[in-house]
């Protein structure tokens, strides 16, 4: 899944303008461009597994009671920081949708075995010939 395909419910979203920090001048001190995305990640419609996959990519940007809140403050007007915001929020419901790969458990062969101790012989060889010398 690509973050392109991902849909935001409204319902789901809440989004409140805050004074950011950063570039901006004066302006920061005079306007409230970050943008703080509160989701309700349950109103999502999330399977179990891509809720907890979603669950783990957020880390402490989710609350005990299931919200995620996202703020971003990196543009200087509110319409940028709040498509931020949502591509950051599509792209970590996608990356929770993708199911990672098993691990296929393998062997290394006889001959992988056969050359790794030679090296090691070798390797000992070299350290012995370092000791001192007795004339």
């Amino acid at each position: 899944m690509k973050p392109e395909d991902v849909i935001l419910p409204e319902e789901a979203l809440s989004e409140r303008f805050l004074a950011a920090t950063g570039p901006g001048g004066q302006n920061v001190n005079k306007v409230a461009t970050a943008c703080q995305l509160r989701v309700d990640v349950f109103r999502l419609g999330l399977s179990p597994d891509a809720y907890q996959r979603l669950k783990e990519i957020a880390g402490t940007r989710m609350t005990n009671s299931g919200e995620l809140v996202i703020t971003a403050r990196n543009y200087r007007t509110q319409e940028a920081n709040r498509e931020d915001a949502r591509a950051r929020l599509a792209e970590m419901i996608a990356k929770a949708h993708m199911v990672p790969r098993k691990r296929k458990a393998t062997r290394p062969s006889k001959a992988a075995k056969a050359k790794r101790v030679d090296q090691k012989k070798q390797r000992s060889e070299v350290k012995r010939g370092r000791g001192k010398v007795d004339y």
